[in-house]
């Protein structure tokens, strides 16, 4: 079908307008792999010359290490009760006749809403004044809980009410119990909705800054770490602990696409 010159014009425009767009989102990310390979230690152009100094300089502080640390065991536990409890709620919020299903939906995931630096200033005030609780990694991993859990509600909720209850139905005829039913119909089919849930917990809480600022104590995280080098300016050292992570995103994104893939995909058996 032939096109006019104007359409085709519009049809360019559109598609410039799409590559500036990607462009603006990743050529920064790209540039700030490139410099954590530049002998400069200004971290930025010229270009002096290609290193692995500063990643080597990386491994071997121990302060990135310790911070590193404690970054990924609040994340896991993050995740983990995270995901816990917003399962339990999704299953709450859409298999429950409860009276306030409305208000119920707004409550769980009204964090969202909420300016983190508000939810850091009122944990700080609850852990501090009411509770007289020591500001330590726990403390963050309750703030980061709070605010991963509507994520979890939302991405387990979209999987249940897409659910199709005569599979439960059908078991039970069969003569499988409650505890059985949820085992191996339920919970197989749910799965991925579960994994992306931990998934987005595990990656929000792994580079919040804003509560962890207000409810941790001594110690320190990843984000806590970058922040406190990069108030004396942009280092290859940075560079390079940014782009690492990057890489280590990139990697748990494409294993869990891989897994929820094998997932959704029928079994041998049930192709047959």
């Amino acid at each position: 079908m032939q096109t006019s010159g104007r359409a085709r014009l519009t049809r360019s425009a559109f598609v410039l307008y799409g590559i500036l767009g990607y462009a603006f989102l990743y050529v920064p990310v790209l540039l700030l792999a490139f410099f954590s390979f530049n002998k400069s230690a200004a971290g930025n152009l010229p270009f002096t010359g290609f290193t692995f100094k500063w990643y080597a300089d990386l491994f071997r502080d121990y302060l990135v290490i310790d911070a590193f640390k404690n970054s990924l065991m609040v994340a896991a536990f993050t995740s983990l009760l995270a995901t816990v409890i917003g399962t339990a709620a999704a299953f709450a919020l859409v298999r429950a006749s409860l009276r306030f299903t409305e208000f119920l939906r707004v409550f769980f995931v009204l964090p969202m809403m909420i300016p983190g630096l508000l939810i850091g200033i009122a944990l700080l005030v609850f852990f501090s004044s009411l509770l007289s609780l020591p500001l330590s990694l726990g403390t963050v991993t309750i703030g980061h809980v709070v605010m991963t859990v509507p994520f979890v509600v939302l991405v387990v909720a979209s999987r249940l009410v897409g659910f199709d209850r005569k599979l439960e139905w059908a078991a039970a005829d069969l003569g499988a119990n409650p505890a059985a039913t949820f085992r191996f119909v339920t919970f197989p089919l749910i799965l991925p909705g579960i994994l992306a849930g931990a998934l987005f917990a595990f990656t929000l809480s792994l580079d919040e800054f804003v509560i962890t600022l207000f409810t941790i104590g001594p110690q320190t995280t990843l984000p806590m770490y970058v922040f406190s080098q990069v108030k004396f300016g942009v280092t290859p050292k940075i560079n390079a602990l940014a782009t690492l992570l990057l890489l280590g995103s990139i990697i748990i994104l494409m294993l869990t696409v891989y897994a929820l893939s094998r997932l959704n995909r029928p079994s041998g058996k049930a192709r047959r």
